[in-house]
């Protein structure tokens, strides 16, 4: 898995590709709560580069998605695609989330 992050006003657009399974997602829940930590309450997670996401990768984001929910932030994710969208469908995700196309429709919203 890789992560990066990036500031777009007050909005943080975290970069996930790769991965998130039960090895990983540790690392990813890590790496967001340093982020909120340091002040993160609107989050946007780009998708479109994540190849596989398990169950444990969809607790990671969703304990991510409490705290900031806690913290009267919110979250938003884009770039879902093959069986990441599948995979959010499923689980009962997308109506949960705002979920965007395109990095650029999310940052607006």
């Amino acid at each position: 898995m890789q992560f990066e992050s990036k500031a777009h006003g007050d909005i943080t657009l975290i970069t996930v590709t790769g991965r998130i399974d039960a090895v990983n997602v540790p690392r990813f829940e890590e790496k967001c709560s340093i982020l909120l930590e340091n002040g993160m309450l609107r989050a946007v997670i780009d998708l479109s580069g994540l190849e596989y996401i398990s169950s444990a990768g969809l607790r990671g984001i969703l304990s991510i998605a409490k705290l900031l929910r806690a913290k009267h932030g919110d979250i938003s994710f884009c770039g879902l695609r093959g069986m990441v969208h599948e995979v959010f469908s499923i689980s009962g995700f997308i109506p949960m989330f705002p979920v965007y196309t395109t990095v650029e429709e999310a940052l607006k919203s």
